[in-house]
């Protein structure tokens, strides 16, 4: 969708406090926004695959740190989906450029973005936070049930999916990892690609992904479930999938975005 001058210049001065309004979509959607995320890799493989490759050092350097750390391993994957949109950010200036017929350029998407740098950072902030507060949960409740002690994951594994013990930990560290995700997700599933699209402040950027969610509730739904299945199986790749999936849902989260929030 290319925009107009006067949408341009609209969009360069917001009204204070007034949310986009927000489409309802089909349950196909999803898929479609995929299929046009593939492609968007395709068409700028470099600095895609690149950052999907240095996304995927990290997770495998972080990976590595789970076996002797335990409760990092299920919060490393929870931790990613949380701060996932806003490592994204550079992606959707690429999918911008690219929906205008232009030329991609890295630099030029950084410089795009300045004008709203500030609301770009706290959005990031946020995102850390809300991380750091799932990562420290997480290592209190392995300390509660483990008495402290450092435990690697293959006992973990064995002491949950063999002996049964330890089930109501699993239990409760996966009901407040669902219960802060969904908080997240419904937050934040467009608000980094409207931050960097438009100069509005957080607080708008977040009541717009709300709307989405609420509006429609089954796509929404879906994009989830897709979102975590896709990340999982990058994991489950020893962090090789990731290469290819986080470009993949970073284009596809810009037509997500395009689809459901008005211009």
């Amino acid at each position: 969708m290319n925009h107009t001058l006067d949408d341009r210049q609209r969009l360069a001065h917001p009204l204070p406090g007034v949310t986009p309004a927000v489409r309802q979509v089909g349950l196909d959607r999803p898929m479609h926004w995929l299929r046009l995320g593939a492609r968007d890799v395709m068409r700028t493989p470099g600095p895609s695959l690149g950052l999907g490759l240095l996304v995927a050092a990290v997770g495998l350097l972080l990976s590595t740190m789970a076996w002797q750390a335990t409760y990092i391993a299920p919060a490393l994957l929870g931790g990613f989906l949380l701060v996932g949109p806003f490592l994204a950010i550079t992606l959707y200036g690429l999918t911008r450029q690219l929906e205008d017929n232009e030329p991609t350029d890295l630099r030029r998407a950084w410089q795009a973005m300045r004008g709203n740098a500030g609301s770009i950072a706290l959005f990031g902030l946020l995102l850390a936070l809300a991380y750091i507060f799932w990562e420290r949960l997480a290592a209190i409740l392995f300390a509660f049930y483990y008495d402290g002690q450092a435990i690697h994951l293959s006992q973990l594994m064995a002491d949950v999916l063999l002996s049964g013990q330890y089930l109501g930990l699993m239990l409760t560290f996966l009901g407040a990892g669902a219960l802060l995700a969904i908080a997240v997700f419904a937050f934040s599933v467009v608000s980094a690609p409207l931050l960097v699209d438009r100069p509005v402040d957080v607080i708008t950027a977040a009541l717009t992904s709300l709307q989405c969610c609420l509006r429609n509730p089954a796509p929404m739904l879906l994009w989830a479930a897709l979102i975590v299945a896709l990340v999982l199986a990058g994991f489950l790749t020893l962090m090789l999938g990731l290469i290819f999936v986080f470009p993949l849902l970073a284009h596809a989260s810009w037509h997500a975005y395009r689809d459901m929030v008005e211009a």
